[in-house]
């Protein structure tokens, strides 16, 4: 059967052809479809109702073309929902962390779709509730909590929210014993705030027209937002800023970074209004972080060669680089991911030969020691704490086969107690499954890494279906976690499978070096050669094999369909960042100035403009036989435009050569992150996996 009969003949939307053209380094580019990019975008993504109409009749064609052609997979999406629902515990719970007199959580409960933020007395007792998101998200198509932070005497709890999926939140201030917020609203933040140590003011970063947080302002309770106080502002628009507060609540970190380069300065949480005091400045690829110590900061950086990085120290009276001393010295393929100090530990959570580790530090003796897992592949993550003072610090494992495990570790006993293990309660036994760690040679001879699982009853010879992920970019590292969800693939018989591509640093930080700018093109070459391998080893076959990849994951996937559609059964691409060059030639987008480290900058560099030219997947569509195609996007993406995919999906249909459907799902209320609520994200994956299981021809398949 080929993939041309496992779709209805349903005509598709045809898309009007506008062309503009643009030149640059002479180089003139043609784009019969710009005109789907609204010229009053910034708009939209607060009011996605000032639309312009041709447009939304265009997004509209474009979803019931979908639902047509995907219909006869409504009862499959159905049933998977229903699978992935059975495997939630549905009244869940964190496990509560200890500050002062209280334990903070989060929950769920059965039915809600936001979580609950609540609090206990320290050693157990009644929650109390301090913020129900249920309630808060009531009568909205899209609520989605940034983040809460409460004050150092635990009466008050800074939240923020964002109601229109475009990431302009907005910060409130919740009195802790009535349950009500204040007066206090600031608008367009980029959704957290820092309490002064006095607990009647909070630091923010605001965010600009072009979606930018460029500016630091500090809010007093009670005040007029209009007449609040700007600390500090960032008059380059590549780097983006943050701020963030220590457990002591002695410090304010005010971040500024691009995808290279790093700057911190800090104010103490006492004068938060002081002019913030300059650590090291800003050297183009010099890369730190401050981890707080007591009488000295612990900084986590490349400097001086360190390309895995490595940590050192610098007094708190003087923390600037002259008097950074080196304490975990570099060590070429161990890459240092983060830090945590403890008054008298420093953990470390680092990656080397292409698993994560734990290493304990005795601050007083220098003393290492690590903690140690079995499994041929896992996931590791440290999971902070509230309280600097403790020698207990509390940290997650999984694995592939293995459900999430939240584990309390005593730094000086060494005692390791299991707070919990994420339950499954349509029932989960690991030994129906089988997971595995391979490395496939790419095109220059390069061992790329491979995690996968497989039911234990899956034939590998060839014809079980795989589904494919790779994202590959920004140094991301793609974990070897639990996923209840994919169970559904793999009882199925499919194969689900991670390649960890370059341009992650799964094998280091060189790892990521040689998968961006002008190397960017290992990335693609690495997914390709993954997939081959999978078949030549017997896992699947290359018209079985469904390539999934999300936001600059879905730039792999576009990339890879021009250049190997004949390897792939069938693509997702969410929220795919297709259309590269245009972006990056467009300086007034939110991510593209501080993008370019990543990608380079075709504006000022020819040869940049060139190479991005050379892969870009929109400059790249060709007259070829192109397998199935479904591409997602939310309408208010700041940092995906919908009319990335939309001009994609448009050139594409109009120049494959072949019959396959190339799909375009656009969701009219969220952003980048699809769905904001949790049963309505998974009602997004059971989409994305019918479009996968048909594809591959399984719709009448019964799950194992």
């Amino acid at each position: 059967m080929t993939s041309k009969s496992l779709f209805p003949a349903v005509e598709a939307p045809k898309t009007d052809r506008r062309p503009v053209s643009d030149t640059r380094h002479g180089i003139t580019r043609t784009d019969e479809f710009a005109w789907l990019r609204a010229d009053n975008w910034q708009e939209v993504f607060k009011d996605p109702s000032v639309l312009d109409p041709d447009i939304r009749a265009h997004l509209e064609a474009e979803n019931a073309y979908q639902a047509a052609i995907l219909g006869d997979a409504a009862d499959l999406r159905k049933r998977l929902f229903e699978e992935m629902k059975g495997r939630i515990k549905e009244d869940d719970s964190s496990v509560p962390m200890k500050d002062g007199p209280f334990a903070y959580g989060s929950s769920y409960k059965k039915g809600g779709e936001q979580p609950r933020f609540f609090r206990t007395p320290r050693d157990g007792g009644p929650e109390e509730i301090i913020l129900d998101g249920d309630v808060e998200a009531e009568g909205k198509p899209y609520f989605r909590i940034g983040g809460s932070d409460h004050s150092s005497d635990h009466g008050r709890l800074i939240w923020s929210f964002d109601d229109k999926g475009s990431e302009f939140f907005s910060l409130r201030v919740r009195d802790v014993a009535t349950g009500s917020d204040l007066d206090d609203r600031v608008p367009d933040t980029s959704g957290g705030g820092v309490w002064n140590a006095g607990n009647d003011g909070f630091l923010y970063t605001r965010i600009d027209d072009n979606h930018r947080p460029s500016k630091l302002f500090f809010h007093e309770l009670g005040t007029d937002v209009a007449q609040d106080l700007l600390v500090y502002e960032e008059s380059d628009p590549g780097f983006f800023m943050d701020v963030s507060g220590t457990r002591s609540n002695d410090w304010v970190f005010v971040s500024i970074n691009d995808h290279e380069t790093s700057e911190i300065r800090l104010l103490r949480s006492s004068d938060p209004t002081g002019t913030p005091q300059l650590v090291a400045a800003r050297e183009t690829g010099l890369q730190y972080d401050l981890e707080e110590g007591g009488d000295v900061f612990f900084i986590l950086t490349n400097a001086d060669g360190a390309k895995d990085f490595k940590i050192v120290t610098a007094p708190v009276s003087g923390p600037t680089r002259p008097n950074w001393k080196d304490l975990v010295p570099h060590e070429s393929g161990r890459l240092i991911l983060s830090i945590l100090a403890f008054e008298d530990f420093l953990v470390r959570l680092e990656r080397k030969d292409g698993l994560p580790r734990i290493i304990v530090r005795d601050r007083a003796t220098g003393e290492e020691h690590g903690i140690s897992f079995d499994e041929e592949a896992y996931s590791l993550s440290l999971l902070g704490s509230y309280e600097y003072d403790t020698t207990v610090m509390r940290f997650s494992y999984s694995s592939m086969t293995t459900p999430s495990q939240v584990f309390d570790y005593d730094m000086r006993t060494r005692e390791r107690v299991l707070l919990k293990t994420q339950e499954v309660p349509a029932g989960h036994d690991p030994d129906h499954y089988v997971t595995r760690r391979l490395m496939a040679t790419s095109h220059d001879g390069e061992l790329v890494p491979v995690s996968l699982i497989h039911h234990r009853d899956t034939p590998l010879d060839g014809s079980a279906p795989l589904l494919l992920y790779g994202y590959g970019s920004y140094g991301i590292t793609v974990p070897a976690a639990f996923n209840t969800n994919i169970l559904s693939l793999a009882d199925r018989g499919f194969v689900y499978a991670v390649a960890h591509v370059r341009g992650g640093k799964d094998k280091g930080f060189s790892w990521y070096e040689d998968g961006k700018r002008a190397k960017k093109a290992n990335t693609f070459h690495d997914f390709i050669a993954v997939a081959s391998h999978l078949v030549s080893a017997g896992y699947s076959s290359h018209h079985l094999i469904v390539a999934q990849g999300g936001s600059a994951g879905g730039m792999l996937m576009g990339a890879i369909a021009n250049m190997a559609p004949e390897s792939f059964g069938g693509i997702i691409a969410e929220v795919p960042f297709v259309d590269v060059l245009t972006t990056m030639l467009d300086d007034t987008l939110p991510l593209t100035p501080p993008e370019w480290p990543e990608w380079g900058n075709p504006i000022a560099s020819e040869a940049d403009y060139r190479y991005i030219s050379a892969y870009s997947p929109y400059d790249n569509v060709a007259a070829l036989d192109y397998p199935p195609i479904l591409a997602v996007a939310g309408l208010t993406d700041p940092r995906v435009t919908y009319w990335e995919p939309a001009k994609w999906i448009a050139r594409l249909r109009a120049r494959t050569t072949g019959a396959n459907p190339a799909l375009f799902k656009v969701h009219m209320d969220s952003g980048h992150a699809g769905a904001s609520g949790r049963f309505s994200r998974l009602e997004e994956i059971a989409y994305v996996y019918a479009f996968a299981i048909k594809v591959a021809g399984r719709m009448e398949h019964k799950p194992a």
